[in-house]
């Protein structure tokens, strides 16, 4: 008789300067006999152990029960509290900025993910499995500051990620030991947040044996929940749209995914953003860190279904589009930050420049002050200085392509590396820091990466922008 076992997942989905979204949900396991291994339930079998249930995890998931989610201050008293027996996620209002809190969660007056969880993880016989992995939920966060107060901010970006790690594959343990310096970098005082450069979960074909397609929970178990589980219950990850995860390159669905797994109808629409969001078609937000920092999300994925080519063309976000980038005025944000897939410039080897963005953002960037944007898409690491403005490629989250870049003058290229890897970037006033870290040391501190100058001559890490 098969054995099944049922986990449970928490995701800190959104926090601003008052609010929370917590989200939370599970992935059920089966096995043969005990000497087997698991196998994770595909989304279509679901209703063979839950009875009626057809998805596990995000926003239009079937819900779990009668849920309660409350905050807790450092004194273990209750300061914000939310209720829900249709959704498996609240918004917690009424909490303070720049403040760290703990949650809990109970469904059905039961604690939800409390105690030791199973992971995915390889085992001795070789391969992964299901197994108890000593390690709990740390259910914390940090409201951001408040719009008019100053505040340094460390946050972490990361692209190109999504190649899963259900199997032992060579992308999978790549994806694993960034996801492992994620983890390290969460710990107190920790990253505030997380920017996706794109390409969440890839199509099967072209990656590699039992590679994710996108449409179902099931896939973002594998290229999202399980390796980056012990940071998603404790930091915000805002994303951006690849071209595998639209029609681009795969179906159609996993731009609903991306809807669905990142709430992005709870946070990035103009009905609950306002003049902040732009979509339909496609993404685009922006967001406030304190006094001192703005993000703008480009959806910059092609747009083959419109007379344009790229979403971010569209006469639809045009007034959206200088709003985000307006003249360079006093009292504005001290760094206004793009981020986005595709990038301005790159070297390649298969990517080369933009040129609809060269042509129509980096205008806008420019008149806006920008000083650094951030983006993916080509599998490896670039920084390209155009213009006054460090343009910074990542996109080896998981995926990795080893021949080397050549471009380099078209891009403006000043530093390059063929490693998977995560950027860590610091923001303290007028100056920015970003290094790109490859994994950890013996003693579990994040590695810097090495990069290389176009003369492959050794970079110094970190880069440091300045602000105009």
């Amino acid at each position: 008789m098969s054995q099944t076992h049922f986990e449970p997942y928490v995701h800190l989905v959104d926090v601003g300067p008052d609010r929370a979204l917590i989200a939370w949900g599970g992935f059920w396991f089966r096995r043969d006999s005990p000497d087997r291994r698991w196998r994770l339930v595909d989304d279509e079998q679901l209703d063979e152990v839950d009875p009626g249930r057809v998805d596990s995890i995000g926003a239009r998931s079937r819900s779990y029960g009668e849920a309660v989610v409350e905050v807790l201050d450092d004194d273990g008293a209750t300061v914000g509290r939310a209720a829900s027996s249709e959704q498996n996620h609240v918004w917690v209002e009424g909490l303070e900025p720049d403040t760290r809190y703990h949650y809990r969660i109970t469904v059905d007056g039961r604690p939800w993910a409390e105690g030791e969880r199973w992971d995915w993880v390889p085992v001795p016989r070789g391969g992964m499995d299901l197994c108890p992995a000593g390690r709990s939920y740390a259910m914390t966060f940090c409201t951001h500051p408040d719009y008019e107060t100053p505040a340094p901010l460390r946050f972490a970006v990361l692209g190109d990620y999504g190649v899963g790690v259900v199997v032992d594959s060579e992308s999978s343990r790549r994806q694993r030991r960034v996801a492992r310096v994620l983890d390290r970098l969460a710990d107190d005082p920790g990253i505030r947040l997380v920017l996706s450069g794109g390409d969440n979960v890839y199509q099967g074909e072209g990656v590699h044996a039992g590679a994710e397609s996108g449409g179902e929970d099931d896939d973002w178990f594998s290229s999202f929940y399980q390796p980056y589980r012990y940071l998603l219950d404790r930091v915000p990850v805002y994303p951006t749209v690849g071209n595998h995860d639209t029609s681009d390159n795969a179906s159609s669905d996993d731009r609903e995914q991306i809807r669905d797994n990142f709430h992005t109808d709870e946070r990035f629409t103009p009905e609950v953003a306002g003049e902040r969001a732009s979509v339909d078609p496609g993404m685009f937000y922006r967001f406030r860190f304190g006094a001192d920092v703005e993000f703008v999300c480009l959806d910059t994925s092609l747009a083959d279904q419109l007379e344009t080519e790229h979403f971010f063309e569209h006469p639809r976000h045009g007034a959206w589009l200088d709003r985000a980038f307006p003249e360079q005025e006093e009292g504005g944000p001290t760094w206004r930050i793009p981020f986005s897939h595709h990038p301005t410039y790159c070297a390649g080897p298969h990517h080369p420049n933009t040129e609809s963005m060269v042509r129509e953002l980096a205008p806008r960037f420019r008149r806006a002050g920008v000083r650094a944007a951030f983006a993916g898409h080509e599998h490896n690491f670039q920084l390209s200085e155009v213009d006054g403005i460090s343009y910074f490629l990542s996109g080896a989250g998981g995926q990795l392509r080893e021949d080397p870049p050549t471009e380099f003058a078209d891009a403006g290229t000043v530093a390059w590396a063929v490693q998977s890897h995560v950027l860590l970037a610091e923001v303290d006033g007028d100056r920015l820091t970003v290094t790109p870290l490859s994994g950890l040391t013996e003693d579990g501190r994040p590695q810097p990466m090495t990069a290389l100058s176009r003369d492959g001559e050794v970079v110094e890490v970190p880069f440091v922008v300045r602000a105009g």
